[in-house]
């Protein structure tokens, strides 16, 4: 499966924000920061990082979904993206 030019910047982006929150929590704990923020600004890094992974998955469906419409040879293996699906939730 491959992903599309335009997908593949939207979770570059995604992942670069998660990247800095990352940054962000590890210089929170350092600070000795309250356990409730910290764990919020987890909660939120776990997300961007699950709308990346389903952006992906959705570009594969999407693909998927448009080669069997035009008759394409070029059919991504649905069984596969149910398992990677799976995997993120």
């Amino acid at each position: 499966m491959e992903i599309d030019k335009g997908a593949i910047d939207d979770v570059v982006k995604r992942l670069r924000r998660a990247e800095g929150q990352i940054r962000g929590v590890i210089a929170m704990l350092e600070d000795g920061r309250d356990c409730a923020e910290v764990v919020t600004q987890l909660a939120a890094v776990s997300r961007a990082l699950d709308r990346a992974g389903f952006k992906i998955i959705a570009t594969g469906l999407r693909q998927c979904i448009t080669a069997e419409e035009t008759g394409g040879d070029k059919a991504v293996d649905v069984a596969q993206l149910e398992k990677l699906f799976l995997s993120l939730a």
